[in-house]
């Protein structure tokens, strides 16, 4: 019984097992499930913080992670992350794609996520396409809004089309240039 006590002693008090010289193999004991421990509270909290885009910090270009962004400054482009804030005073021009999304501020462009949240300060010109919403009153926004079972990847499907529309416009334009 004196032993379970021991192992069970240097998980929570590691610090304390090498002052333990004479029980050698014990400690040893110790340090082995001390480590495993160690490692499994490691796991974790090796998720990284959310990056955050200052204030005085402007973008132009895309922005793509499979970590979390929070935007406080001024981006121009297009967001693919797993979790968007966009801070209060902070400006989206683009496309914004993520798992969660929450404005504070301005979105500019098209907005796709499985949940979407728009709080008091938000304003939103453009679509949002979703599995979830939340408006707060209070809230600005301009556009239309369409429920997906699975907005992140209906995006691509439904980008193919669009693009084909504009392409049949430039089709008609241009044989009429050889007509006059």
């Amino acid at each position: 019984m004196f032993s379970k006590s021991k192992i069970n002693e240097p998980g929570p008090k590691s610090p304390e097992t090498p002052k333990t010289t004479p029980s050698g193999d014990s400690s040893t004991t110790g340090n082995k499930q001390a480590t495993a421990t160690d490692y499994r509270a490691s796991a974790p909290k090796a998720k990284p913080p959310a990056s955050v885009l200052s204030s005085d910090l402007h973008i132009t270009g895309n922005l793509k992670t499979t970590g979390d962004i929070q935007v406080e400054g001024t981006v121009e482009g297009d967001i693919r992350a797993h979790l968007l804030t966009v801070g209060e005073g902070a400006t989206v021009k683009g496309e914004v794609v993520a798992d969660d999304v929450v404005v504070n501020g301005r979105i500019v462009g098209r907005v796709r996520g499985l949940k979407v949240r728009l709080t008091a300060t938000a304003r939103v010109e453009g679509d949002i396409i979703h599995k979830t919403i939340a408006i707060e009153s209070g809230a600005h926004f301009e556009g239309s809004v369409q429920r997906q079972d699975d907005p992140l990847s209906g995006g691509k499907s439904q980008a193919a089309p669009a693009a084909s529309k504009p392409a049949a416009a430039p089709q008609q334009t241009t044989p009429a240039k050889p007509a006059s």
